[in-house]
């Protein structure tokens, strides 16, 4: 599903719920940022998705297109749920379960390509950090140089990642 197909579901459930833009935004987005969504525009962030759902009272999974095609993805399998475990253990330092569990959604043709590396980006470089102090100096160059391409895709790709990233691969270099 594309952005204008996403925006177009999000207000016929407004429209459903004879809601107004300024009764579903409340405080949370603008309601310029809803009028854009539902545009095709915009594409919302997890967090808006599921602020959206639940105030439209309607499942996030109908938000959510799985990866084959079909419109909906189980929801005991959703990909928003496969992204807050991703998040959570990110959070809690555990970088290489957040790696192994977002890798597969970073995928062009996923729809939180953009998300999913991100978090991959942020990972990885942790995950340098993490081997540089472990005295594992080529680990640490290779996932380096993963956060560097990491953080070079999708529309949260980070300068600041980047630049560590590469500042560290700068360090690495020298101490090889």
């Amino acid at each position: 599903m594309n952005s204008a197909e996403l925006g177009k579901k999000i207000k016929e459930a407004r429209l459903a719920k004879k809601m107004t833009q300024s009764e579903v935004v409340g405080d949370f987005i603008t309601r310029n940022m809803l009028s854009q969504i539902e545009s095709g525009v915009a594409c919302p962030s997890i967090k808006t998705l599921q602020y959206l759902a639940r105030v439209l009272e309607i499942p996030v999974k109908d938000l959510i297109p799985d990866e084959s095609g079909n419109e909906t993805q189980p929801v005991d399998d959703s990909i928003v749920a496969i992204l807050l475990k991703a998040k959570d253990a990110f959070r809690s330092g555990n970088y290489a379960l957040a790696i192994d569990i977002t890798q597969p959604m970073s995928v062009e043709s996923s729809p939180f390509h953009d998300e999913s590396c991100a978090i991959l980006a942020m990972s990885c470089l942790s995950l340098a950090k993490e081997k540089e102090q472990d005295g594992q100096l080529k680990d640490a160059a290779k996932w380096a140089e993963k956060a560097v391409e990491y953080a070079d895709k999708g529309i949260y790709s980070g300068r600041e990642v980047k630049t560590k990233a590469l500042l560290m691969l700068d360090e690495l270099a020298e101490k090889l």
